[in-house]
């Protein structure tokens, strides 16, 4: 309680103009590395890993559209608890039925429990990696690990905010050192950032799976929880004035969690495309780093692995708390709920699934949810009576609702492509 007044009566200075220059920002600034947890999650390394090595730095600019989209999707569910004072599925359950809100919240209950599969594994995978303990063990101790990062929970969100951010530091320096061994050619580099093109069918499809893997349905749940109480606008200048500081914290969480994605392609292109080598499992990545760049780079890369999963799994559990509080109005101890979620991962670890090919399940179960989130977000931030004030421009609204589009339309043609292909 007490860095949540000390965060707000330093608010209340900068919105009264006592604070000046960068101090102004960092009252706002946590809630958006917390949502980008859920953008480097162990589910992302398989996709970008395969990218790279199998198209060099072709797809680069794969990631650099979609992390520019979840910087749109981000700040409108970090606008919507500035505006209302609610999070997304407390607005769902105000504006939808019972009934559909019921559905709603049983889709992101599975949703939650398929990114806390995708999380576990990730790793559970690390910890083989690094130090060859058995899959269901490591699991076991991951689910250690994710109950004593909940506990910072309860010594305030600044202190949690804190752990997930120095969580994340780990995995930015882990994946910059592999850079640095990789030496990259940094102007193909720069053409794949910059100039969009395919090469074939089988590319495109990756690229298909880059995209629907980027947008996850419980950071945009979470972030407009997030944000909705933790410094709230007394009347819609301040609001606005907040949303401002709040993009400035999306933009560098967002620009911070698309470069790690980036550096798991070009670290892939550059080890391994140029021995023309195509790696799809995790484990054949560590590996291959081991053998071209020495055991340093291996043990950053699973090090990398096992943060990004522990972390990850926290916020997952976070954000299932939020949809049920918000959709049913119930709500169960936190412990319970991670000890309930953690079942289903732990069930499949042991019944010995190849742990990459799990991962990619997770993914299209993923991509499910994504419609669910996507759409009552860019409906009801473009309603002024919702928002007041921070209500969407309309171009804002036409760039949300073709990105519910785009996102949609590959999520979909990526489930068929998985399934039934």
């Amino acid at each position: 309680m007490l860095d949540k007044q000390t965060t707000q009566i330093s608010a209340e200075a900068v919105l009264n103009g006592d604070i000046k220059g960068w101090q102004r920002f960092l009252p706002f600034l946590g809630p958006a590395f917390i949502a980008a947890v859920a953008y480097i999650d162990p589910g992302n390394f398989a996709t970008n890993i395969t990218a790279g090595s199998k198209y060099g730095y072709l797809l680069l600019w794969v990631i650099v559209f979609s992390n520019l989209m979840a910087v749109l999707i981000q700040s409108l569910s970090a606008k919507l608890g500035i505006a209302t004072g609610k999070n997304l599925p407390e607005v769902a359950r105000e504006h939808f039925s019972k009934k559909t809100s019921i559905v709603l919240w049983i889709q992101a209950e599975l949703v939650i429990i398929a990114t806390d599969l995708a999380e576990f594994i990730g790793a559970a995978l690390g910890l083989y990696l690094l130090f060859n303990i058995p899959m269901l063990p490591a699991a076991l101790i991951t689910a250690v690990g994710s109950f004593a990062i909940l506990e910072l929970q309860r010594r305030g969100f600044r202190a949690f905010e804190a752990g997930i951010s120095g969580m994340v530091l780990i995995v930015v320096l882990a994946f910059a050192f592999q850079t640095f061994l990789a030496q990259p050619n940094w102007g193909e580099v720069t053409v794949g950032m910059f100039v969009p093109h395919f090469d074939g069918v089988e590319s495109i499809l990756l690229a298909t799976g880059i995209l629907g893997a980027t947008v996850m349905p419980h950071a945009i749940y979470l972030h407009s929880s997030l944000t909705q109480n933790r410094i709230v606008g007394r009347n819609d200048n301040e609001k606005r004035q907040i949303f401002r500081f709040e993009l400035v914290d999306i933009i560098i969480a967002m620009v911070i969690a698309g470069a790690i994605n980036m550096t798991m392609l070009i670290i892939a292109a550059a080890v391994f495309h140029t021995q023309g080598v195509v790696v799809e499992d995790l484990d054949v990545a560590y590996d291959g780093l081991y053998n071209a760049l020495g055991p340093m780079a291996a043990i950053s890369f699973g090090l990398g692995l096992l943060i990004a999963g522990l972390a990850s799994s926290s916020v997952g559990t976070m954000a299932g708390d939020v949809v049920m509080q918000g959709f049913i109005r119930r709500k169960i101890p936190l412990y319970l709920r991670r000890t309930i979620t953690m079942l289903p991962p732990l069930l499949i670890i042991a019944s010995g699934v190849n742990a990459t090919y799990a991962l990619v399940l997770s993914q299209v179960v993923l991509s499910f949810g994504i419609a669910f989130a996507l759409v009552p977000l860019v409906m009801f931030t473009s309603k002024r009576d919702i928002m007041g004030s921070l209500v969407n421009h309309r171009i804002t609204t036409i760039l949300g609702w073709f990105v519910v589009f785009i996102v949609v339309t590959l999520n979909i043609y990526l489930i068929w492509e998985t399934l039934f292909a």
